[in-house]
């Protein structure tokens, strides 16, 4: 298939342009106010560093968006090494009550080759035994979503609250596999999602979705009913939470490529205002709208007048669960402009890698 014959090309130049650094120096942690099952608490995030997304290391050359291969070594880490660095990343932070504990490693959890059960283990019981912390969330392709695995997490864990959160994206087949190069589709999502489900009666165990808002060769409007449609799609099939992740530029990927030659740009924060209000509408279950690299050259965007009070309302009523207080502004004419008369068209340049 040309995407992934792409894909592998543009990750083989990215690898290859990647500064060498420690697992140490590629760990990182950071704490915030965050939205839990029980209410408003205070979230522990934490990256290990493991030796990539296998998806990413394959011959499909991973997701057009996603550039957190850079971010791994590329090697085995072993068990004690990461147990020591998350110890120490654990240490920096206080664990107040009402505490949730997100743990990323940069592909799947879940996945032995990544994360060996040694040191999976041993990070769920230290967590287990810190009674302020009520979650425990990590992230895994659907493929490593397994019921025997899932076992083994949730005994170490028996009185946390144990998400698996999946990068569904979008629930349109077709965007997961010629837009964003994901490597499943939605039955495997289901089936993942299934498995979580029958566990239930028995475990604190949910799940979440990410869904990606505007992947390459996608209008605004594309892009926002899509993003509505997905989060029903998952609502529908059971999924506990949802977590929406706004478009923003990684080096070394197809998406930034399209952006240099200009014919990508991430959506406008109006649109996922939008997003939200349809969303919140249609949806019950908790929906959560991450701000990252709002406001700038490499984000969602309005204008300078607007990007950081519009920031600042989302992540608001992200803790809230509600719709954020309409707000003007002169860009928002310019917006409907392009939700209204944009298409693809100007999408769907020739994307070979030169």
């Amino acid at each position: 298939m040309e995407i992934q014959e792409l894909m592998h090309d543009i990750r083989k130049k990215a690898i290859k342009r990647m500064d060498k650094k420690s697992p140490a120096e590629q760990s990182a942690s950071w704490s915030s106010e965050d939205l839990l099952y029980s209410g408003i608490g205070n979230a522990i995030f934490i990256i290990l560093p493991t030796p990539g997304c296998a998806h990413a290391l394959s011959e499909s050359g991973g997701c057009t968006m996603c550039s957190y291969i850079a971010d791994s070594p590329l090697e085995n880490v072993s068990s004690d090494e990461l147990i020591h660095i998350f110890k120490n990343l654990m240490e920096r932070h206080e664990i107040k009550p009402k505490t949730v504990v997100k743990i990323f490693v940069s592909g799947s959890f879940l996945n032995e080759d990544e994360l060996p059960k040694e040191a999976r283990d041993e990070i769920l019981k230290m967590l287990n035994e810190e009674k302020n912390i009520e979650e425990v969330v990590v992230e895994s392709r659907p493929e490593f979503v397994r019921e025997e695995v899932l076992k083994e997490c949730l005994e170490l864990l028996p009185d946390k609250i144990f998400e698996v959160s999946i990068g569904l994206e979008s629930s349109s087949d077709y965007i997961k596999k010629y837009k964003i190069n994901k490597g499943f589709l939605n039955d495997d999502f289901e089936r993942a999602i299934n498995v979580i489900k029958s566990l239930k009666s028995d475990h604190k165990i949910t799940s979440k979705a990410y869904l990606f808002v505007k992947p390459i060769l996608t209008s605004e409007k594309e892009a926002i009913e899509d993003a509505v449609a997905s989060a029903k799609y998952a609502e529908d099939l059971g999924v506990d939470r949802i977590s929406f992740c706004p478009a923003t530029i990684h080096k070394g990927t197809l998406m930034e490529l399209l952006w240099r030659r200009g014919s990508y740009q991430p959506p406008w924060i109006w649109s996922i205002l939008e997003i939200i209000k349809r969303v919140r509408s249609k949806v019950k279950i908790p929906v959560i709208m991450d701000t990252s690299g709002f406001g700038t050259r490499r984000g969602p965007f309005n204008c300078k007048k607007c990007n950081k009070r519009l920031k600042n309302l989302i992540i608001e009523s992200n803790l809230r669960q509600n719709i954020p207080e309409e707000f003007e502004c002169e860009c928002k004419s310019r917006w409907i402009g392009d939700v209204k008369f944009s298409d693809v068209t100007r999408s769907t340049c020739n994307i070979t890698n030169k």
